[in-house]
């Protein structure tokens, strides 16, 4: 017969034997497809970066796939991964809106965007200074004269009010004293690029797309300068708004892919590192280029939590200052 003090013994032997066995088990990752949610319809260019994505990590991680939940600008999307199971199996395409602006312009707001493990910043897009060939300017400086030399008479488009373009071209009324420029939101770039080449508008400040540098390259508009700390390697020949005399004009939407709060973070780390190796991947960042963005290589969990705290700190006085407000 077993004492009590040798059936002790046998189950910590017992447990030590089999605890190795079930820590793997438990730090199996992934089990299943991974589920991208984009909290935007199909075919958008949040769609296309999430897509690209989800293609590049097949091989690190296995199946992923990419489920659209548009809708309420984003915030469907952002409550279905919220109430995830955080394992790392339901991850989120968060942006610049959805993880910054949104909890500063809409006090109604259904999610918390802390309720998110960022994980990394895969991209960004950056805004610019654009103008119809009509306009007399061809650079900011001269741009500022005009608008001085026509105190009131200047309005610009964005791709609609709340949006990175819109608060671009808050920031730049801002920081160059041309206050009274009339903002005029669009319902999305498109509508608002029509208007700038047909010269409804005469000024725009939309990200940058393949598009746009399209138009500006066939004469059809001119981008004056791009809101970005570095010039862009889709296009070289354009100078940043910062070089131009404007310091700190810098507008960039940012992508990247956010976990529920409470993923382990072995797991975050390894979808992390797995981003990370993609990006080193020269057609992985050219395929981004082309969409508009530019590829975020180094970024790390720590990384993407700084940025968005960044950017937190740069468009927090600029909505205070327009009062922004979103219901």
């Amino acid at each position: 017969m077993i004492n009590r003090r040798e059936f002790s013994l046998l189950s910590l032997a017992s447990l030590s034997a089999s605890a190795p066995s079930f820590a793997l088990a438990q730090s199996k990752f992934p089990e299943r497809p991974i589920k991208l949610v984009v909290p935007f319809s199909a075919g958008g260019v949040n769609d296309v970066v999430g897509r690209q994505w989800a293609d590049k990590m097949k091989a690190p991680l296995g199946a992923v796939y990419v489920e659209n939940q548009g809708g309420g600008g984003g915030t469907i999307g952002a409550m279905d991964v919220v109430r995830s199971t955080p394992d790392g199996h339901t991850l989120f395409l968060g942006s610049t809106s959805t993880m910054v602006l949104n909890a500063m312009t809409n006090a109604k707001l259904p999610y918390d965007p802390a309720s998110f493990e960022p994980i990394t910043i895969l991209c960004v897009s950056s805004t610019s200074i654009a103008v119809h060939p009509s306009v007399p300017a061809q650079n900011v400086k001269e741009f500022l004269a005009y608008a001085k030399a026509n105190t009131g008479k200047l309005s610009y488009g964005s791709a609609g009010t709340g949006t990175m373009s819109h608060l671009s071209g808050e920031l730049f009324k801002q920081l160059t004293g041309i206050t009274d420029m009339t903002h005029i939101p669009y319902k999305g770039a498109g509508p608002g690029i029509t208007d700038l080449v047909s010269g409804h508008i005469g000024v725009m400040s939309p990200n940058i797309t393949g598009q746009l540098l399209q138009l500006h390259n066939s004469g059809k508009i001119r981008i004056l300068a791009i809101n970005a700390p570095n010039r862009l390697s889709a296009a070289p020949n354009i100078p940043t708004a910062i070089e131009e005399g404007v310091p700190n004009m810098i507008g960039q939407l940012f992508l990247g892919i956010f976990a529920p709060k409470g993923t382990p973070q072995p797991v975050v780390e390894q979808i992390a590192r797995a981003t990370r190796e993609a990006l080193t991947d020269s057609a992985y960042q050219k395929a981004l280029s082309d969409s508009g963005f530019e590829a975020v290589p180094n970024s790390s969990p720590a990384e993407a939590r700084r940025y968005m705290g960044g950017e937190k700190e740069r468009w927090a006085p600029v909505i205070k200052a327009i009062d922004l407000k979103i219901q």
